[in-house]
């Protein structure tokens, strides 16, 4: 296999190690041990504790039990984000049944074979993330400073041995969670086209001035209020019903189904902000039109329009594009004129469900990469 087949976002850390995998130039022949290769006594107690079984199979003879052929095998493994281990005999039996299962989908007909592939590297991508935050914020924290006379590993294999099954329960129970709400959002699409190019809000959180922050901050400084930022965007995010798409230390990036809600968001992000003293300014861009999305994430120019108005907004303001700004007066959240809206007012005529949000036409100016728009400034209306 080609280092082209694997994926860029494909993630280091793999079976027996955390950075193993098939090749699949090998062939049957003499295998390395663990001795071999020198590796610590300790790491691989944690790491068969971990894994709840021996290595026990090299590559070629795991793709042989599981019977598939090495192409395929090394086409899984990279894809799960895992590096070539030559003949190594590191491998386990759950390696083995991983890997007929997957292989099984497709003989079966449920996936195709590039579908399967793409089944293994989202998963591989998305665990890999949680795998390094656990260990090295987590766990790390766990077993500072070590107790006296032992090492962070020998601290470390009692506190996996009791989190372990607890741990892997609750990541069970939240991927059922979200594959149920995911499903409930694919199924409420009116028709085929739309389960892959839907069209709903987008919106960038962007935090003014960063760049400089990493000059004047500590390392650990940095690191807590990026922490503090992604923690605040993601729980506001969810919280008024939107969904977080990916987090990029100074910036999140998030989706709405509808325009109001959309809108809440960025406005909740500023307010909050603005009330802490230890935080930056921030600027909103959302956008609203048709997105793709591919295994999580979005794409398309109504993404790229987002963040070009993250990019001009002034700062602790809300840009949306002209799209986005239709959307919130067709849905009653904003009135299609102020003038008109204020004599309404005055005059006791105010709709029964008062407007939200206030929308205000900014001068039109060049977009990179997407020709002259006209950006709207977001704001609540006073009431």
């Amino acid at each position: 296999m080609s280092a082209d087949d694997a994926g860029p976002g494909d993630a280091p850390g793999g079976p027996g190690g955390g950075s193993q995998a098939f090749s699949d130039d090998a062939s049957e022949g003499p295998a390395d041990t663990a001795d071999d290769r020198g590796e610590n006594p300790l790491a691989l107690r944690l790491e068969q504790l971990i894994l709840g079984a021996e290595r026990h199979y090299t590559p070629f003879q795991a793709a042989r039990s599981a019977g598939v052929s090495m192409e395929l095998a090394s086409r899984f493994w990279r894809a799960m984000g895992f590096a070539d281990i030559g003949q190594a005999k590191a491998l386990t039996e759950a390696d083995v049944l991983a890997l007929r299962r997957l292989a099984g989908l497709v003989e079966a007909g449920l996936l195709s074979e590039p579908m399967a592939v793409q089944v293994a590297r989202s998963t591989g991508q998305t665990t890999s993330r949680l795998a390094d935050w656990q260990i090295e914020g987590f766990l790390e924290g766990l077993t500072e400073p070590p107790e006296p006379g032992m090492t962070r590993t020998e601290v470390a294999y009692p506190l996996v041995e009791l989190l372990l099954p607890e741990l892997q329960e609750f990541l069970v129970y939240v991927w059922r969670r979200q594959l149920a709400a995911a499903a409930g959002r694919v199924i409420q699409s009116q028709d085929d086209e739309e389960m892959v190019d839907r069209r709903f809000a987008v919106g960038f959180a962007d935090l003014v001035g960063f760049t400089r922050l990493t000059r004047r901050l500590e390392e650990e400084e940095l690191g807590e209020l990026v922490e503090a930022f992604e923690t605040t965007a993601a729980d506001l995010v969810a919280a008024r019903g939107g969904r977080l798409i990916k987090t990029l230390g100074d910036e999140v990036l998030y989706a709405a189904e509808d325009a109001g809600t959309a809108a809440e968001i960025g406005l909740r992000l500023i307010e909050t902000l603005a009330n802490d003293e230890t935080m930056p300014e921030l600027r909103v861009g959302i956008a609203f039109g048709t997105v793709t999305t591919r295994m999580g994430d979005v794409f398309g120019t109504t993404v790229n329009l987002a963040s070009r108005l993250t990019s001009i907004a002034p700062k602790d303001t809300v840009l949306v594009d002209g799209a986005f700004a239709e959307e919130l007066m067709r849905s009653g959240d904003a009135p299609e004129s102020e003038a008109e809206a204020a004599a309404a007012e005055k005059e006791g005529t105010e709709p029964p469900a008062p407007y939200r949000f206030a929308l205000q036409p900014m001068y039109q100016r060049p977009v990179r990469g997407l020709g002259v728009v006209e950006p709207w400034l977001l704001t609540r209306r006073p009431g």
